[in-house]
């Protein structure tokens, strides 16, 4: 098969051997700097991605799609109003739900809670909540039993397993001849839920509505309405809708709206680490430049040889772009194939670097999960691959030119 002249003088200086081996060494640490800044780049994309994802859906197993609420915290009339939501575009279920906030204690452990009183058989309907009983079933909770589900952690920092007793404390207080005091009830302990997020496992507490309307002095209202929806992406649209139909003392938040700082960081987070790991995939693609620029001083008299047989400037530059870019292309395909491997062997890595270590590296309790989930996107992929090949190029353009103004009689003069 016949190449272009250029394609294939670039290819023999690529891997010929050459005279000065630092060269051939510069030249192989530029390749592996740009395959290790792709793979890098890969992972950990990959691995915020997996984050995001994780994290959503395991806020999405105990916060709901779309929320209806009033400014006083009370809506009055709720079935009525479920019923109406219900009927709207994307809704597939409903829930009333009161919220309220609370103390637990038990023996002589004492522990901050967000209690939530629930329906469980609408509940399990808006979230799937049910799938997340580690001991106990969420129907266990009927309607004056006064029985409670916990968070694992919270469960686990009371000291206490189903069956068991806990006292809740709420903020309600009742009018004494000794003054205010304090609302007790005490709870049998019906389930234990484990969400896999330390911020639900640790303060969530759920009991059955109609207790929370009775504890809480609610009457017959609760503080809104849960919804479920069969796109969680059009929760926004959704809710925009809403709010253009209920009445003025309600209003519909999302869960974006809910969670919006979190996701807002690890947005602007995803971006740096971006912006940051391709200034490293910069770096190892211009030391190509110091790489060419040696070659081109190292081949000035074949330069000056191939100019007196007819090469032309142009083609004299191509030599060494070609040279330039098939090492940018080596060092991409190779980080390509080396992130895509680490990223979809994540969890098998982590467990076995944590094995070895003898520690464990994530912490449910400081990074809300406790393991490194992965997700690749063929989008990310790509544009990493790109961004590396331009960046490559760019690399090859001031040494290429460079050579083809290489002047014959001077390189000659002392050969």
């Amino acid at each position: 098969m016949s190449f272009p002249f250029e394609i294939f003088v670039g290819l023999r200086y690529l891997r010929a051997r050459r005279r000065n081996g630092f060269i051939s060494f510069i030249s192989l640490m530029s390749v592996l700097g740009i395959a290790l800044g792709v793979a890098a780049l890969i992972v950990v994309l990959s691995v915020m991605n997996g984050f995001q994802q994780e994290i959503r859906g395991r806020m999405l197993s105990v916060v709901s799609h779309v929320e209806v609420g009033s400014y006083d915290g009370r809506v009055a009339g709720w079935p009525m109003l479920a019923a109406n939501l219900t009927r709207q575009p994307h809704v597939l279920a409903t829930a009333p739900y009161v919220n309220a906030q609370g103390l637990l204690s038990s023996g002589g452990a004492v522990r901050g809670a967000m209690v939530r009183g629930i329906v469980p058989q609408q509940e399990d309907k808006v979230i799937d909540l049910g799938q997340q009983m580690q001991r106990g079933k969420l129907t266990d909770l009927q309607s004056g039993k006064f029985g409670i589900l916990l968070g694992y952690e919270l469960a686990r920092a009371l000291g206490v397993e189903v069956g068991d007793k806990v006292t809740l404390i709420t903020p309600q207080g009742n009018v004494t001849p000794a003054g205010m005091m304090p609302r007790l009830k005490q709870f049998t302990v019906t389930g234990v839920f484990k969400i896999g997020m330390f911020e639900y496992d640790s303060s969530l507490a759920m009991i059955h509505l109609r207790d929370a309307q009775v504890l809480f002095r609610m009457g017959q209202d609760v503080s809104g309405v849960r919804l479920k929806l069969d796109d969680p992406l059009q929760a926004p649209q959704v809710k925009a809708a809403l709010n253009g139909q209920l009445a003025a003392n309600l209003v519909a938040s999302d869960w974006t709206d809910m969670n919006s700082n979190y996701f807002r960081a690890v947005q602007i987070e995803k971006r740096m680490m971006f912006i940051i790991l391709t200034l490293i995939v910069a770096v190892a693609a211009f030391n190509l430049v110091s790489t060419l620029v040696m070659v081109v001083t190292d081949k000035q008299a074949d330069i000056a040889i191939l100019r007196t047989l007819g090469a032309s400037p142009a083609s004299i530059m191509q030599i060494f772009m070609i040279q330039g870019s098939v090492a940018g292309v080596l060092g991409t395909l190779s980080g390509v194939a080396g992130g895509l491997l680490l990223a979809f062997n994540l969890d098998v890595i982590l467990p076995a670097i944590e094995r070895v270590l003898g520690m464990r590296l994530l912490s449910s309790e400081v990074y809300l999960i406790d393991y490194l989930p992965s997700e690749v996107q063929l989008s990310d992929v790509v544009t990493i691959a790109v961004i590396s090949l331009v960046l490559s190029l760019l690399a090859t353009l001031y040494p290429s030119w460079r050579a083809a103004r290489t002047r014959p009689a001077e390189a000659l003069r002392y050969e």
